[in-house]
């Protein structure tokens, strides 16, 4: 491990820390959690950068992560400094002016993956190893408080995920679903890192669900949890999507609905037990993991005020459920081109058309493996009553190998590859929650290969990075295109907005650097 420290006297010195009340009431100046705020709504009530005066934003400062291919981090900013990660390692920073304050790496860590960012809490900065370390960090100075061991390369796990951090603990997942291994969310004490809970998305023989895995071996179920969570403190539950089952593509081996894989788990967050959960795609053989982070926002349908998760599925449906309950309350495609199913039972179960599955010499279906959407971040804005994200028109061809594939061996069972005479296309569109109806698209130039997310602001803006490698500001009410930036690369992260001594800025990863903007002065 190498430690280097910046001589930056106001971020050594600092004293005051992220308390979980700071985190409870959401963005503002700080950006404290991989999705905002614990509902993931990725809205600020910033107003100083505005629809009316967004196309005077200029770039402030960008700073350049050495070594760095594809950044997919989402900063996290706290009094002033910006917290960014790269493959195991992380790096504070000036938010005013990119100057880097201290960076710490870990030379150890057994495997290299992409990183998605940290959590705050305390005067601690937590992150994940890709080979399944939870660090702590002292946040003033980048020294290792502690290192807890959460899982092993040796079953398939890793790490590519921001954790996330509640008032006393710190809730993790693992990847590997598409390599055989049988998937949890466990939650770890801040103090120490010692485990305090673990809930196995794939059940053990003769557990709840275990009866939908019909001649499958739990241990190899699949049901990774690679991306970050939500939280509803009222009802104390932590809401985790599972992905998908494995062999991703061969489902003759698992016989069955295969729960909890492509399904929405809602945990107790002090014991783990499981409250409710919700299957989106039953014995999915298309690889259409639920990884679309959650998005908890209070909404009245039906003229009832009603506690909801919103998840816009890989599958192509946008799912509306009642967050208390598990409930199912409506599903609409926000895709055109989607071919597997009709739609939805009463229950929210697909109606599946037949003859969908893949096959030894390809089948056509859509969306693509890709997914109508992914990990990339929805946004919610309160004053709109809309939420953003981008949407990938594109099918592929479904391929399956029916030779059974050995655990841990990266073997999905088959594979995927686009239909040639109908290239992919993203949008980016807005749905009303309530009516589940897309108000209005924007639909992007470039050649439909980004990972980027959005962020909506009170300033009546939706900012995102486009498949052309642009970043992008929108009239959040119209979709108008009001402002852009070429990267002059491919973006993979989501971006965000906080303030500092009254200026706000927004700033985006992409390559290997971090960009930052303000208004002009």
């Amino acid at each position: 491990m190498r430690l280097t420290l910046a001589v930056i006297a106001f971020a050594v010195a600092a004293t005051a820390q992220v308390r979980y009340e700071d985190i409870l009431r959401g963005p503002g100046a700080n950006w404290l959690t991989y999705g905002g705020g614990y509902s993931s709504q990725r809205h600020s009530p910033l107003v100083q950068i505005t629809a009316a005066n967004a196309a005077n934003l200029v770039a402030k400062w960008t700073y350049h992560v050495p070594g760095a291919t594809h950044l997919e981090a989402t900063p996290l900013v706290y009094d002033g400094v910006m917290y960014v990660t790269n493959t195991n390692e992380v790096h504070a920073i000036d938010a005013r002016s990119g100057r880097r304050i201290w960076t710490w790496q870990d030379h150890g860590s057994k495997r290299d993956s992409v990183n998605r960012g940290v959590a705050l809490l305390g005067n601690r900065v937590f992150f994940l190893t890709g080979d399944c370390r939870l660090m702590a960090l002292d946040r003033r100075t980048g020294a290792v408080l502690w290192a807890a061991k959460y899982a092993s390369l040796s079953d398939g796990h890793f790490a590519t995920m921001a954790p996330l951090a509640l008032k006393d603990r710190v809730i993790v997942g693992v990847g590997g679903g598409d390599g055989g291994i049988r998937g949890f969310v466990a939650a770890l004490s801040a103090d120490d890192g010692h485990e305090l809970w673990r809930f196995w998305t794939v059940p053990a023989p003769g557990e709840p669900g275990s009866e939908t895995w019909a001649g499958s071996s739990s241990k190899y179920g699949g049901g990774a949890t690679w991306m970050n969570g939500s939280y509803d403190p009222e009802l104390n539950l932590v809401y985790w999507a599972a992905g998908n089952p494995w062999p991703d593509f061969f489902g003759r081996p698992r016989g069955g609905d295969n729960l909890y894989t492509c399904s929405m788990l809602a945990l107790d967050a002090a014991t783990g037990k499981l409250k409710w959960h919700f299957q989106f795609t039953p014995h999915d053989t298309h690889d259409w993991d639920a990884q679309s982070i959650p998005v908890l926002v209070d909404l009245t349908i039906g003229g009832k005020p009603r506690k909801t998760l919103l998840h816009p599925n890989r599958n192509g449906f946008f799912y509306v459920l009642d967050r208390a309950t598990g409930e199912f309350i409506g599903a609409t495609p926000f895709i055109k081109k989607l071919t597997w199913a009709t739609g939805v039972d009463a229950k929210g179960r697909p109606l599946e058309l037949p003859d969908m599955e893949p096959t030894p010499v390809g089948r056509a279906v859509c969306p693509s493996v890709r997914g109508a959407s992914n990990w990339m971040s929805p946004s919610y804005n309160p004053g709109t009553g809309l939420i953003y994200f981008p949407a990938l028109e594109q099918c592929d061809v479904y391929m399956v190998s029916e030779t059974v594939p050995e655990p841990m061996k990266e073997i999905m069972g088959g594979g995927s590859e686009p239909v040639g005479a109908q290239p992919g296309k993203f949008y980016l569109r807005a749905i009303d929650p309530v009516t589940r109806t897309i108000q209005w698209e924007y639909p992007m130039t470039g050649p439909a290969e980004m990972w980027a997310g959005t962020v909506s602001t009170a300033g009546g803006l939706v900012f995102f990075g486009d498949d052309d490698g642009q970043f992008v500001a929108l009239d959040a009410r119209t979709g108008k295109h009001l402002w852009h930036y070429s990267f002059g690369q491919n973006i993979t992260a989501s971006p965000i907005t906080y303030s500092v001594n009254g200026k706000q800025y927004v700033t985006l990863a992409a390559g290997a650097d971090v960009f930052t903007f303000g208004l002009f002065e």
